[in-house]
């Protein structure tokens, strides 16, 4: 099996696999399950993920994830790795050449971030069911964005993260104030909802020679200083001011986007404190308290 055989026949993959006539080699960058570097026939290498042995693999998990890549690609703005395969059990994408950061990638990414945001979206949501690492994500169509983000982004994993006492029920009443005050307190800034990939912690960040190149979106349209704010989380994307400003140039932000970082914030740390409990209350508890102070 070579790579041109591959993209005409991706239903075969898994029968390679299966009778071990590709070369697998275990990479980093499978953060919900398995990662594999694939080395083909003719030498050219696919990068494959797959879940855990034995893992049940919810439905439209790797379904979610290809409609994101094809649709962040389809923008033509930021690189993100073709879709080789999508089956219901693993996904196999272009191979990507991994390279230390470099204010020269990160100024090219800024750029390109600000021309995907500025690409934008029908609608806020998206027109596919998704999933923010291993938990549904609901895509649901709406028209405010204040509403749409507390009631799909904020609320359900606040519930989740009560439900598996991550936090506590201050904790949890602090955050629906927030959620309530929403419009307040991160109004739109665009006529339209932007391009977003969703889940951009800096672990999603692919740095190559040359340029950043996007991965496992959790994409969907929203408000764009979200993917910003994700940006600085879990210690920050490298030459992250480097971005911000490329981006800043490309397309200016509203005044005060410093002090919505919070807001954004919350989203992706009540979806970690929902999967690995209250490991991450620290971190809800100071974005809320971050927000009362703003």
């Amino acid at each position: 099996m070579d790579l041109t055989y591959l993209r005409a026949h991706p239903e075969h993959l898994q029968t390679f696999l299966t009778h071990q006539r590709i070369r697998e080699t275990p990479v980093g960058g499978g953060s919900t399950g398995q990662a594999r570097r694939l080395t083909l026939e003719d030498g050219a290498s696919v990068f494959a993920k797959s879940l855990a042995d034995g893992q049940p693999v919810p439905d439209g998990f790797f379904e979610a994830e290809t409609n994101g890549l094809r649709w962040l690609a389809e923008a033509g703005t930021v690189a993100v790795p073709e879709v080789l395969v999508q089956l219901p059990n693993l996904l196999a994408l272009e191979w990507v050449e991994s390279a230390p950061p470099s204010t020269t990638a990160a100024e090219r990414f800024g750029r390109e971030l600000a021309d995907l945001h500025r690409a934008g979206a029908d609608r806020y949501g998206a027109p596919w069911p998704g999933y923010i690492g291993l938990l549904p994500q609901d895509n649901s169509p709406g028209e405010a964005w204040a509403e749409w983000f507390a009631t799909y982004r904020l609320l359900p994993y606040l519930r989740r993260s009560a439900d598996r006492q991550a936090l506590s029920p201050d904790d949890v009443a602090g955050v629906e104030r927030v959620a309530a005050r929403i419009d307040e307190l991160a109004p739109p800034d665009e006529a339209a909802p932007s391009r977003l990939h969703g889940d951009l912690w800096p672990g999603n960040l692919l740095w190559a020679a040359d340029r950043v190149w996007l991965v496992d979106p959790a994409a969907h349209g929203g408000h764009r200083e979200t993917d910003l704010a994700q940006l600085a989380l879990f210690g920050g994307a490298p030459y992250l001011d480097r971005i911000l400003a490329s981006y800043q140039e490309r397309w200016p932000l509203a005044d005060g986007w410093r002090a919505r970082v919070p807001v954004h914030q919350l989203h992706l740390l009540l979806v970690h404190s929902a999967m690995f409990g209250s490991g991450y209350r620290e971190a809800v508890v100071a974005a809320t308290r971050a927000v009362g102070r703003a």
